[in-house]
């Protein structure tokens, strides 16, 4: 939580400028070439000539056979412009036909989605503080995808349906995870990461950023090795649902064909040939988490490490995945009336292994 206090900052002053570098464009890219000969690719939350998207189509116009470049410029209070490429002088990224817009570029003003229309695929770093409305309107519109969020948006109601789906999944590059983005000068960065080079260059490093995608590539059919052995000890039954707790991905049983929650990061590793995914644990309804809730806990209290109480309820727990037991730090819930100890574990997302996988 700490290591991106500068995003939730920066999401609650709605400072959304965060500027992927070059070199994680390209690493992501290389894996879908397949996918962009004769399309229209539209970079709707970009400015022309330096953003490391336009740049990067540009560069690799004729390599990748598009057809048409697009890039829509953002001011947040005045008339922009688009900028639309077709080839010449893939080299020079200032090469370009410029049109004015009559609005200031937002991706959700008519004329950008007149544009979004008329393209193929998007390929950006939305504003995080609006990425559900952002993959709202992707979806409305049909299109192919390839855009930057944190993976906890994967949790968000509007979002995990798509993942459920297989309407959306991660990108290839999973070493994304940790990401340094350039910033505005003026922004009040709050992260330890954060630096300036000797250019005078901002950046900051984020934890917990993922590429999302609708896009297919071989990797993603790669099934996971599972070697570890199912007890009953190392994978303790939820207290609220029928299902084991799995705390690594790699831990996943080889020998256990029943209901698993396991952590968010299994979507880096997600064959949808070998695993089908259920729902989301985390304060779910049974409709989110795809199985029934077996128990709530507004008569438990929740606790320190000491036994002093909180003042919160264990209602905060329910549609969690709880374990049945005191952790060994932590606070936890206790019920005075029953003595029983129970913990909430972060969000898990409920998978099954497919038959024959």
């Amino acid at each position: 939580m700490a290591a991106n206090a500068n995003l939730h900052k920066a999401k609650n002053e709605k400072n959304d400028e965060f500027y992927t570098q070059l070199t994680d464009v390209a690493e992501e890219l290389k894996h879908y070439k397949e996918h962009f000969k004769d399309k229209i690719v539209f970079c709707n939350c970009d400015d022309p000539t330096w953003s490391a998207f336009w740049k990067y189509f540009h560069l690799n116009f004729t390599k990748l056979g598009l057809r048409k470049l697009i890039s829509t410029h953002y001011d947040k209070n005045e008339p922009t412009y688009k900028m639309e490429y077709e080839g010449g002088d893939d080299n020079n990224i200032e090469v370009g036909t410029i049109t004015p817009l009559e609005g200031n570029g937002d991706f959700r003003n008519k004329e950008c989605l007149d544009l979004l229309d008329e393209c193929d695929i998007v390929v950006t770093n939305p504003p995080f503080s609006l990425f559900r409305e952002y993959v709202k309107t992707l979806m409305e519109h049909g299109k192919k995808f390839l855009i930057i969020g944190n993976m906890n948006a994967t949790s968000y109601k509007e979002i995990f349906p798509l993942v459920k789906n297989n309407l959306m999944w991660y990108g290839a590059s999973i070493h994304s995870g940790d990401r340094e983005f350039g910033i505005p000068s003026d922004y009040k960065a709050v992260s330890k990461s954060y630096r300036v080079d000797e250019y005078g260059n901002h950046y900051v490093r984020v934890n917990g950023v993922r590429w999302f995608t609708n896009l297919d590539y071989p990797q993603r059919h790669e099934r996971l090795v599972l070697w570890k052995k199912y007890t009953s000890e190392d994978y303790p039954k939820y207290d609220n649902y029928d299902a084991i707790n799995v705390n690594k991905t790699s831990d996943i049983p080889i020998d256990y064909d029943g209901v698993m929650g396991v952590p968010i990061s299994f979507l880096d590793k997600y064959c949808p040939e070998q695993f089908e995914i259920i729902g989301l644990l985390q304060s779910s309804t049974d409709e989110q988490a795809g199985i029934p809730n077996l128990r709530y806990y507004n008569d438990f209290k929740e606790m320190r490490q000491d036994m002093s109480y909180t003042g919160s309820s264990g209602g905060k727990a329910n549609g969690n995945p709880v374990i049945r037991e005191k952790p060994s730090k932590g606070n936890f819930l206790y019920n005075p009336v029953t003595g029983e100890y129970v913990h909430s574990v972060y969000a898990r997302i409920v998978i099954r292994k497919k038959a024959g996988a």
